[in-house]
Order: C-alpha cells, then sequence, then structure tokens
C-alpha cells in the first residue's frame, strides 16, 4: 500500500511510530506472558500461589498496554478521516467546474463517501499487520530456542498455509474492484430516488421502471459480487484457522510420537501457536482492508481532481491591477471584452461537443444587458464563461484591455455574482470579503424583494425553510446583492415569479441594480421587457448577434417567434462590441 504508506510518512509520521511502537510493546508482552507461563507456572509445582501474583500482573500490564495502544489507534483514526476526506473537499472546491460536471455528482458522493471510509479502515487496520508480524517473529525466536526442528516444520506449515490463503485474497481484490465500480452506478440510482421523487410520486410507471430496470440489476450485481468477495475472505480465515489447529496436532505428533521434543515443549508450542492465531487471523483479515484502499486510491485518482492547496487562493488583483475595496467603482474594472473568445465541451460518445463561438463582446460598467437565445443556442453555456466558470479554449478574454492570465482567473471570479436556473440556495449572507453584510442594504433590499415578512434570521442566517420557488429566487438575489460584486448574471430569474413582480423585477431592481453600479447581464424571453434592457444580444448556434434598431423591436414584439424560426446567416458580422 504504497499511497496510504505514503500519507502516513509525510503526515503522520511520529503519532504512527508511537502507535506502533505501543503495539510493539503489546507484543513483547503477549511473548513474555507465554514465556512465563513456560518457565515459571509450569515449572512451579511445588509452590504455584508464590508465582500467581507475578503472572496476574504481567497479564494486567498486557491489558493496560494493549489498551492503550488501541485508544491511540483509534484516536489517530478518526484524525485522519478528519483530514482525508477534508482534502478530499478541498480538492474538489479547486478543481475546474467543467471537469466536476464531467464526473456528476453521484460519482464524487461515493468517493466521499465510500473511499474515505475505506482508506480509513485501512488505516486503522494496518497496524494490526505490523503487530501480528512482530509477534510473530518474536514468538519464532522463543520457539526456535526450544527446538528448532519443530520451528522448521511449524514455519514450513504456516508459509503453505499463509500462500494458500493470500490466493484467495487476491481474488477478495478482483471482486471488491467490481463491487466498487457497481456502487458508483448505485449512487446514481439512489440520486435519481431522490432527486426525481416528485416525478416518480405521480407517475408510478416511471417508479418501476427505474427500481426494475436499473436500481435491481446494480443492486443484484453488487449482492453477487460482494457475497464472492465475502465467500474468498471468510475462506482464507477459516483455512488459516483449521490450519493453525492442524499444526498443534502436528506439533503434539513430532514431539510425543516421533520424540522430538519433550511434552512440555510441546505444550508451549501449542500454547503459543493458539496465542498467535488470534493475531494472525487478523492479519489476515487486514489484508482485504487495504486492498480495499487500494481501489479506493485507484478511484480518487481515476478523478482527476486538483492537487491540494492548504489555502484558499483568492486572487489579489484583476486585469494586473491592484483590487479596490469592495464597492469602490473607481477601483473594478470599467470594461471587459471576449476577442474571438470560444468554448468547447468534451467529446462523448455520440461526438464531438457542443461549441460556442468564436465571440467578440464588450460589456461597459453598469450596463444592463439582456440575452435571448433558443434552447441549445448555447446561452448558459455563454453565461458560465461569462463568470470565469469555463475559460476560453481559444481567444482572450480581457479587463481594460488587458488580457486574463490563468493566475487572474481567481480574482476575475471575485467580483461576479450568479443566479443560474439550477442554483443552490445557501443560507448565510456573507458580504464582500467574506464579512458581514452591510445592514442598510439588506434592509433595503428586504424592502424591494417584499420578503421581509417572509424571512426569519439568526445572526446573518436564513432559518426560514418553507419558500416557493420564486421566493427562493429572491433570497438569492439578497445573497448576491449583499455581496457587492461588480457583475450579476441573471439566468432566467424572473420565469418564476408571479407577474406582478416580474414587472417589478424589470422595472424596478434592474434600475436599482445599475444605480449600484453593477454590470447586469440577464438571460431572460420577456419579451414585453425588451426595452429595460441597454443592449439586447442573441445566441444563435452558438455565435452571438447584437440586436438593433428594426431587428431589436421585432424582437421585443414577438421573441417566441424568433426563437422557433429557423436560424439563417446574420447580415452583420457576428462579433458584438
Amino acid at each position: 500500500m504504497k499511497e496510504l504508506a505514503t500519507i502516513i510518512w509525510r503526515d503522520y509520521r511520529l503519532a504512527f511510530i508511537g502507535v506502533v511502537l505501543l503495539s510493539l510493546v503489546s507484543a513483547g508482552l503477549g511473548v513474555g506472558v507465554i514465556a512465563f507461563i513456560n518457565q515459571r507456572l509450569l515449572a512451579a509445582t511445588d509452590a504455584p500461589l508464590s508465582v500467581l501474583p507475578q503472572f496476574l500482573g504481567l497479564i494486567a500490564l498486557l491489558l493496560g498496554v494493549t489498551l492503550g495502544s488501541q485508544l491511540a489507534l483509534t484516536t489517530l483514526g478518526h484524525r485522519f478521516v478528519f483530514h482525508l476526506r477534508g482534502r478530499l473537499i478541498k480538492r474538489i472546491l479547486d478543481t475546474d467546474i467543467g471537469h466536476l460536471e464531467q464526473l456528476g455528482g453521484a460519482r464524487l458522493l461515493a468517493s466521499l463517501a465510500t473511499d474515505v471510509r475505506y482508506i480509513t479502515v485501512a488505516f486503522v487496520r494496518l497496524p494490526e499487520l505490523v503487530q501480528g508480524g512482530v509477534l510473530t517473529v518474536g514468538a519464532a525466536l522463543y520457539l526456535g530456542w526450544l527446538s528448532l526442528p519443530l520451528l522448521g516444520i511449524t514455519v514450513l506449515w504456516v508459509t503453505f498455509t499463509m500462500a494458500v490463503g493470500l490466493k484467495m485474497v487476491a481474488r477478495v481484490y478482483r471482486e471488491i474492484s467490481r463491487v466498487r465500480n457497481i456502487e458508483d452506478r448505485l449512487y446514481e440510482n439512489y440520486q435519481a430516488v431522490i432527486d426525481g421523487r416528485k416525478e416518480l410520486a405521480l407517475n408510478r410507471d416511471r417508479a418501476e421502471w427505474l427500481y426494475r430496470e436499473r436500481y435491481t440489476p446494480n443492486a443484484e450485481d453488487y449482492r453477487r459480487h460482494i457475497v464472492l468477495s465475502d465467500t474468498f475472505h471468510l475462506s482464507a480465515v477459516n483455512w488459516f484457522n483449521i490450519m493453525m489447529l492442524g499444526a498443534i496436532g502436528v506439533v503434539f505428533f513430532l514431539a510425543s510420537g516421533l520424540g522430538w521434543a519433550s511434552l512440555q515443549v510441546a505444550t508451549t508450542f501449542s500454547l503459543t501457536l493458539l496465542f498467535l492465531r488470534a493475531p494472525l487471523i487478523q492479519a489476515v483479515g487486514a489484508f482485504p482492508t487495504l486492498i480495499n484502499a487500494r481501489v479506493a486510491f485507484e478511484k480518487l485518482e481515476s478523478l482527476g481532481l486538483a492537487d491540494h492547496a492548504p489555502g484558499f487562493h483568492k486572487g489579489g488583483h484583476q486585469g494586473g491591477r491592484a483590487s479596490a475595496a469592495p464597492g469602490e467603482r473607481a477601483g473594478g474594472w470599467q470594461r471587459l471584452a471576449l476577442r474571438g473568445a470560444s468554448y468547447r465541451y468534451p467529446a462523448g460518445e455520440a461526438g464531438p461537443g457542443f461549441a460556442i463561438g468564436p465571440l467578440d463582446l464588450t460589456l461597459e460598467r453598469g450596463e444592463v444587458v439582456f440575452v435571448i437565445g433558443g434552447n441549445g443556442s448555447g446561452k448558459s453555456t455563454l453565461a458560465r464563461l461569462l463568470t470565469g466558470l469555463y475559460t476560453p479554449d481559444g481567444g482572450t478574454f480581457e479587463l481594460d484591455g488587458t488580457p486574463l492570465s490563468d493566475s487572474d482567473w481567481p480574482a476575475y471570479r471575485r467580483g461576479i455574482s450568479a443566479i443560474y436556473t439550477d442554483f443552490y440556495l445557501f443560507d448565510q449572507l456573507i458580504g464582500p470579503g467574506g464579512e458581514a453584510p452591510a445592514g442598510p442594504l439588506v434592509e433595503g433590499w428586504l424592502q424591494a424583494l417584499g420578503m421581509e415578512e417572509k424571512l426569519d434570521f439568526d445572526g446573518d442566517r436564513v432559518i426560514s425553510t418553507h419558500l416557493s420557488q420564486g421566493q427562493r429566487k429572491r433570497l438569492a438575489m439578497l445573497l448576491a446583492v449583499a455581496e457587492q460584486r461588480d457583475l450579476l448574471l441573471l439566468d432566467e430569474w424572473a420565469a418564476d415569479q408571479d407577474p406582478q413582480f416580474r414587472r417589478v423585477f424589470y422595472r424596478e431592481l434592474l434600475p436599482r441594480l445599475r444605480a449600484l453600479g453593477k454590470t447586469v447581464v440577464v438571460i431572460s424571453h420577456d419579451d414585453h421587457y425588451f426595452d429595460a434592457a441597454d443592449r439586447l444580444l442573441e445566441m444563435r448556434h452558438g455565435k452571438l448577434y447584437e440586436l438593433t434598431g428594426e431587428e431589436r423591436a421585432a424582437a421585443s414584439r414577438d421573441a417566441v417567434a424568433r426563437l422557433d424560426a429557423t436560424a439563417r446567416p446574420a447580415e452583420k458580422a457576428d462579433g458584438v462590441s
């Protein structure tokens, strides 16, 4: 287990060495107890009570050291899982959003839940291998001192037993690898049941199909392979257990039948083998956990997550300039420009991924820009490109004429707030820079959003739970405004609002955002309110067009008809400036 050993040596070297030393002391005391039984108890035929206190004291010491080593190992194990899970979460947070979308939530959840548990169990069981090995070596040295011929036969017997057992353990590895792949599919089924619970409650035919055609085959595969894994594991353990009992019989046969040793030596060999049986069986039982950990490490490696970094790099400049204090308009960018920018999704089984671009677009500070387009035209991809979730495959991204470099993207994202169609609603209000939000700003927007009677707060945390989708979007707007960032992207934000508040959004909230100096990009199909935009852009098959004059008027009269119409070649250049 090179990966586990590397982590232990890098992060838990001293603590793990301490636990191993305690395990070694425990193993040594165990051998000492056997030697004491052989040298003192068996020989104390005249005054057995004289050695009993010493024996009980040795047993008590063994109990204390063994318990101490196990408690130390348990504490270290919990510390290990805390840091391991934290590192994995941090790597996910630092990984490019496009790559995370390719992986899917079910696969990430499976790694967080299953792979971390496998690695942790292996970490806890690893000292059992060390303890079993040291105990075996110590006992073998003592037994060799008593009778080398008996030790030689015993070693050959145990070696054969271990060789057959490890063959079975190798089969366990193959089955565990298959089980782990099936777990990814099961997590997808779990996610479908949870996320699609409303649709499945309405359509029992679909629920039955999901249960019988998706979940059941995966569950049956899981059951079949886990039974095979357990079968080979239990077979290895029982094989080892029975063969150790067989070794005792061989020892007594060689001692009493062939005269290789005295009955006292044979008895000591038997006691030692009985004593070694439990730790050696534990060591054999630890192998599957190490195998699980190996599979888990391979799974984590296959995710292709970002390397672990201890801190959160937020960036200290934008476009080569020092960042201004939050909310200071003069310190932020004044012009954002895409120059020939393009983005293509990774290719899949169906062929090349969808692409947008090349795009030429300039946004001025304080503008309200609407983006329209049919389904699949590239609006959502443009939204992710503008907000920095996707970085362009080609072209440049400029702030005030300065192209962004790879190191500038974290700082650029610090100036962006967004409410996507698939937004996640957090319950904590956070101001610029991570501090508490501005009280007057929050109070004013609570009233503007009509949510002052709907939300309850515990400090800056929202504790209201029963909200409609439209109210959830209003709360998301409150969180975005509290962040006081330069650019706000709203993807179909008004789609879930009632007609009255939809008008409030276009006629009152957008001007209010403009007054705050924000650049607002709104993806919308509300043709009755296109006049609220400073500019109107349209995405068609991955290309971006600006609508002006009669084109804009026509779009405002009937956006639906325009979006459904077959796209025609643009009379003007594809670029927008």
